[in-house]
């Protein structure tokens, strides 16, 4: 079975990949991290290695076994473009994604120029051709803008943002019209710096101008539930056109 997530855009998760290192401020309060390392040391526990990266190669074929249709967050305990996991392996995941395209499969990297040069390399895995494939890559404040900007090179049904953390405001100039999805939300858990309403007002605004969907995840802060998910009284749940069966 797959791992049915909380996370409030997708369905479920699927981990070939765990472990990662830090890359910027974005990975300050990594809750995968967090998650990871309370087993370190535990005999047999899937992160008896903490959140060193590992290579799972047992869960490579497991979506080809859920029939039923799942939206999938890929790597939601890593990050398939770290540096760390080899081409060939990155190959044998692409593989299965593009084989059940019953699924709809959510990639999400901090390492998006690792995923164009990958691109350039295997054009046929990352073609238009699979629109049950999205690439994404997170920005969290204005300095990381260029991960977005380096979406633009990707031939993919669906090049997405995850601003969360979402750490300064954004000016998204330019930089919407190659996109298909934004998502926002606040750091949530202990020690979490705040988000500012305008941040995720003025996101909000540029995709309604854009006419890209707005996905409003969280205020998050301490007690994240508490605080909610509606932005001007408003759950902004908006997600792409080009899902499975489309």
């Amino acid at each position: 079975m797959s791992k049915s997530s909380s996370i409030e855009w997708t369905d479920s998760t699927w981990n070939p990949v765990t472990g990662c290192t830090k890359v910027s401020p974005g990975c300050k309060h990594c809750y995968a991290e967090t998650l990871a390392e309370r087993f370190r040391g535990v005999p047999g526990h899937p992160y008896e290695q903490g959140f060193d990266l590992r290579l799972w190669e047992q869960r490579i074929d497991l979506p080809r076994r859920w029939r039923k249709p799942q939206v999938v967050f890929v790597n939601s305990m890593s990050d398939l473009f770290h540096d760390g996991v080899p081409d060939e392996f990155i190959d044998r995941v692409f593989d299965t994604m593009r084989a059940c395209d019953w699924h709809t499969f959510q990639v999400l990297t901090k390492r998006p120029e690792r995923m164009v040069a990958y691109a350039a390399e295997r054009r046929l895995r990352l073609s238009a051709t699979a629109p049950h494939i999205w690439l994404g890559t997170s920005v969290e404040s204005q300095l990381y803008v260029p991960r977005a900007e380096s979406l633009r090179a990707l031939d993919a049904a669906v090049r997405f943002l995850s601003c969360e953390p979402l750490l300064g405001p954004l000016d998204l100039t330019g930089v919407l019209d190659d996109l298909e999805w934004v998502i926002v939300g606040g750091e949530s858990g202990p020690g979490a710096r705040p988000m500012k309403p305008e941040w995720a007002r003025t996101i909000r605004d540029q995709c309604t101008e854009s006419e890209v969907p707005f996905f409003f995840k969280q205020w998050g802060g301490v007690r994240k539930k508490k605080a909610g998910r509606e932005l001007d009284g408003t759950t902004w749940d908006e997600t792409p056109l080009a899902t499975v069966g489309s």
